[in-house]
């Protein structure tokens, strides 16, 4: 009986935990050669509990290649939690925004309480800019 016990509690720790994908865009650059994905996950669990939102590009014509170059986390909240619905999440709980300014110019803003975790400002010849407006 206690090894069932153990072996539920277990179970119900390690279902709780996870990453489920709450929004995603992407944007094509103009001379249509690159994509730049913005994604949004929201990790559950008990003391591990975080919303992280990045944005990779990746070569059009090479699926599957991505390379992040900016990465943001916050606690929350998300608005429809856990499930990927790109209306009530939109921006990814940070109004982020991706704009190509040039073929080799992306440029991301957002609003809100994140931290930035990670930032390349160039990637490939792509000039990457940041902005909190």
């Amino acid at each position: 009986m206690l090894t069932l016990s153990v072996l539920t509690a277990t179970w119900l720790l390690a279902s709780g935990c996870g990453a489920d994908t709450v929004w995603e865009n992407e944007t094509r650059s103009p001379d249509g050669r690159y994509v730049a994905i913005a994604r949004t996950l929201q990790n559950g669990g008990f003391g591990s509990a975080s919303v992280d939102t990045s944005v990779s590009l990746q070569q059009a014509n090479i699926p599957r290649t991505g390379t992040i170059v900016l990465d943001f986390y916050c606690d929350g909240p998300v608005p429809h939690p856990y499930i990927l619905d790109n209306v009530a999440n939109a921006g990814g709980t940070i109004s982020l925004k991706m704009k190509w300014i040039t073929p080799s110019h992306l440029d991301v803003t957002y609003h809100g309480d994140a931290n930035i975790g990670f930032q390349a400002v160039r990637y490939q010849g792509i000039d990457i800019s940041l902005e909190e407006p």
